[in-house]
């Protein structure tokens, strides 16, 4: 298995995921987002995390755990969190 694919997604309070089938739904406060995971996986959501779980074990199923894994978790920052970036300005004169 995999080592990021073993981790928990935790759901912040403001996000709601709805799972139906192999379409997986994240609302939050800055948008939707939807994504269709692949069948060698299954979902489990409990109160504040969701944990992807292998069907069989074939090399190609543990790459796509991972994968969707951390694709699901950045959907979930992004409809939770504004985009944010920093500028350092390093140099002579300033």
């Amino acid at each position: 298995m995999s080592r990021i694919g073993k981790l928990p997604v935790k759901i912040p309070a403001n996000v709601d995921i709805t799972c139906s089938g192999l379409d997986i739904t994240v609302k939050g406060k800055f948008g939707t987002l939807s994504n269709t995971i692949p069948d060698v996986l299954g979902m489990e959501q409990t109160e504040g995390r969701l944990t992807l779980s292998l069907k069989n074990k074939t090399r190609n199923s543990r790459a796509l755990h991972g994968l969707y894994r951390t694709l699901i978790n950045n959907m979930v920052t992004g409809v939770s969190e504004q985009f944010e970036s920093t500028l350092n300005l390093q140099g002579v004169g300033y």
